[in-house]
């Protein structure tokens, strides 16, 4: 499966949800992956070693973008998700 495919068919899955997002892409999903163990106190060499990154600095990116989620579209769709509506 390439990019491509891989975008067609999250893009499907959200909209069967009736979730609508303007740029939703296969990337979403390794950033709520990799947040939420930062936020649950997971150690930053473990994330790391989850998310298959090569180099230490990339999951340090992620940890400081943390901080700038509430405006973040997959925090949006986390909240969303989670209230079950």
């Amino acid at each position: 499966m390439d990019h491509h495919c891989a975008t067609r068919r999250l893009r499907k899955l959200a909209h069967g949800t009736g979730t609508r997002l303007p740029r939703m892409h296969p990337h979403m999903l390794r950033h709520t992956f990799v947040t939420p163990m930062l936020d649950a106190g997971v150690g930053l060499r473990d994330v790391r070693i989850a998310a298959r990154h090569a180099d230490p600095r990339t999951t340090m990116r992620y940890d400081q973008a943390r901080t700038n989620l509430d405006r973040h579209p997959n925090y949006i769709l986390a909240a969303y998700m989670a209230s079950g509506t």
